[in-house]
């Protein structure tokens, strides 16, 4: 296993200019000659030694390369950032610059799916290369299949990292984790700086990126740069049995090939990343092509000869509750999320009322009430916080969360939360001075003469300034939580009903906690109770049915979509079915019964216990839906195998025990 130090990276933004269909010829002149003089230059190298095993097809050729892709980059990635040449790479931390004299271009796999004979043999050597446990791997075959007997067809796909022209992993990880080297043009992860919260596996389209539970860190395919340095072929290209695999400069079509295509059945859209491989599948295969893991996709040829995924119903039609299986590894994200937006909306409730000389919420924000209330809203968004930071593989460096602030949402989402906390807790320390209860605590310890010199009016203008501050750091937050879940590999996230629900949240259940802390205020010093009811009530019900019609219209995408977010909603319909239209009924009654009292004149204890009741049928929805959330989504990942890389087997492994031996591959519920 191999380390790089002293990384250099050029991370690009360029548009795509579309995918040209017309494939490069590749100029071969004179192979030997070249592959001799390759291997000489290997040989001198004083890197490391070259095995003497290595056969010639292990190689890399020279040949004359392309200036640009078939999305019009420049191959040339000197030429394209501006990097000077023969930077070393710092491999093992020796400065040696490699020998091979294609270091500079954008390099990539070529996979030809008839040549595969689903051995594995690439999977072991880049395991065995890289000293992988056995859950992790960071090139899998998997494989799709179709027709009727005798005409039964099976295609494998082996599968790793593809280096992305537009690396979607390393714009999304906050803690700047990844690089894109002009060298090669490889897109290189360093575990060492991860934190482990994942998220550049919810990103990346290929699955490529590997989250190890046990170490709690990430790691992936790393284009073996150290066997490039020297004019090799990577480890799992060089083990290939029935030469499906091939590597060498992006677009060079290798020998024997007469295809170079951008997709091919179960890959996803390439648009997504602009990958760095190419396929070749001149078969002719069925029509729809199944997955054998238990991901309910297939694949359909449209009009066109292309494999778009639709809903495969493996499972029936038989609707479930499924209420324990709604608990997941995301449970500290789903208490994050809620009491986030909780948090903000409670917040900003009584005090954007009080400026706008609503007499019920100004006589609240003058009571003494007023600062424990800020301080319980302080305490449930660090209680989210800090739950989202044991959610992550290392906790310990949750502060490396802020350092990719240029590209991650997830980092601005963590800073407009952080800005918020930190408004509010001067906001906090600002309005003590006019707290009645604070200063008569205050004078008792220290004396009213000194309490007197206390500036009351300026700690309040100062209370009110970092409030307005807090409003706008909590939208930001908002908006990039928002963000982080508009993910294109992750299609049921990819829709505007993520924002309705996130904002929508926010107004209800910060509308109920607000409502009721002033509400039970009104009530003890017999204020306005009504309108109090009244103001919360509205923008409750404003949340709710803001929340719904999100949810009405992402069931409706679903349904007609054809992708992996339309299977996700296939199993919300059936293995979740009954909790799914509770969820939907309980909402439909809560919405009916906070309008209903809105209009009525319903009023003392009655009124208490009615929106006691939609404030607990509130949070029962918003628990459901957002578990519901994080459980179903179905990412963009490449087809498994009926064993490895299939989630039915895996939680089969953990239900019987087989997932206790480690060369299963599967890694227990304990992690």
């Amino acid at each position: 296993m191999f380390t790089v130090k002293n990384i250099y990276m050029q991370a690009t933004d360029k548009e795509s200019s579309g995918v040209s269909m017309v494939y490069p010829d590749a100029k071969k002149n004179d192979e030997n000659s070249k592959l001799a003089a390759l291997k000489e230059q290997g040989e001198k190298s004083s890197l490391w030694e070259i095995r003497t095993e290595e056969q010639d097809y292990a190689f890399l050729p020279q040949t004359d390369h392309e200036n640009e892709n078939r999305y019009g980059q420049k191959i040339d990635l000197v030429d394209l950032t501006g990097l000077p040449e023969n930077r070393s790479m710092f491999i093992n931390e020796n400065p040696e610059v490699g020998c091979n004299p294609d270091r500079n271009k954008q390099h990539g796999f070529f996979f030809t799916a008839d040549n595969c004979i689903g051995c594995h043999a690439c999977e072991a050597a880049c395991s065995e290369k890289n000293d992988n446990p056995a859950h992790l791997a960071f090139r899998s075959v998997g494989y799709v299949e179709g027709g009727s007997f005798p005409d039964y067809k099976r295609m494998n796909i082996s599968m790793a990292c593809n280096h992305c022209d537009d690396p979607v992993c390393l714009k999304g990880c906050p803690t700047k984790a990844y690089t894109k080297h002009a060298e090669y043009g490889a897109v290189l992860q360093d575990p060492e700086t991860c934190f482990g919260c994942g998220y550049c596996t919810w990103v990346c389209p290929y699955n490529a990126p590997q989250l190890d539970p046990i170490q709690g860190q990430v790691s992936k395919c790393n284009m073996c740069v150290d066997r490039l340095e020297v004019g090799l072929k990577p480890a799992c290209v060089s083990a290939c049995l029935g030469n499906a695999l091939d590597f060498g400069v992006i677009e060079d079509v290798p020998e024997n090939r007469e295809q170079a295509k951008v997709s091919i059945p179960g890959f996803p859209d390439p648009s997504i990343t602009r990958p760095n491989i190419r396929f070749q599948q001149t078969t002719t295969m069925p029509d729809e092509m199944q997955r054998t893991d238990s991901m309910p996709v297939k694949y359909h040829k449209d009009e066109k000869g292309n494999y778009k995924p639709v809903v495969d119903q493996k499972q029936g039609k038989a609707t479930h509750w499924n209420f324990t299986r709604l608990s997941s590894a995301e449970n500290p994200l789903v208490l994050f999320t809620l009491s986030a937006q909780a948090s903000i909306g409670a917040f900003a409730l009584p005090f954007i009322g009080a400026e706008l000389n609503i007499p019920a919420m100004m006589t609240f924000k003058a009571s003494a009430l007023y600062v424990p209330f800020n301080i319980f809203c302080f305490g449930m968004i660090f209680f989210g916080l800090f739950m989202s930071t044991l959610h992550l593989g290392k906790p310990l460096r949750f502060y490396r969360g802020f350092n990719n602030l240029q590209h991650s949402p997830v980092s601005r989402e963590g800073l407009g939360i952080a800005v918020f906390m930190t408004m509010l807790a001067f906001n906090i320390a600002c309005s003590l001075p006019a707290n009645t209860w604070v200063m008569e605590m205050a004078a008792a310890i220290v004396g009213q003469d000194l309490v007197d010199y206390v500036p009351v009016e300026l700690a309040a203008t100062m209370a009110t300034v970092f409030a307005y501050l807090a409003l706008p750091a909590s939208l930001a937050g908002l908006y990039y939580m928002n963000k982080c879940y508009r993910i294109p590999a992750r299609p049921f996230w990819d829709h505007w009903q993520v924002g309705t629900s996130f904002f929508g949240n926010t107004l209800s259940l910060g509308a109920f906690l607000a409502g009721a802390s002033m509400a039970a205020y009104a009530v003890f010093t017999e204020g306005q109770t009504q309108l109090i009811f009244t103001i919360a009530g509205s923008v409750m019900l404003l949340g709710m049915v803001a929340e719904a019609i999100g949810l009405s219209g992402h069931s409706k995408s679903m349904n007609a979509a054809e992708h992996e977010g339309a299977a996700a909603h296939y199993i919300q319909s059936t293995t979740f079915g009954k909790s799914y239209v509770l969820r939907n009924v309980v909402m439909a009654l809560n919405i009916l019964l906070v309008a209903v009292l809105l209009i009525s004149d319903v009023s003392g204890t009655a009124a208490l216990v009615l929106w006691a009741i939609a404030g607990s049928l509130l949070i029962f929805t918003a628990l459901v839906s957002r578990a519901l959330f994080y459980v179903l989504v179905i990412p963009t990942t490449m087809p498994g195998a009926f064993f490895w890389k299939n989630k039915g087997f895996e939680q089969h492994a953990r239900d019987i025990g087989l997932a206790n031996m480690p060369q299963v591959g599967v890694v227990p519920d304990g992690h």
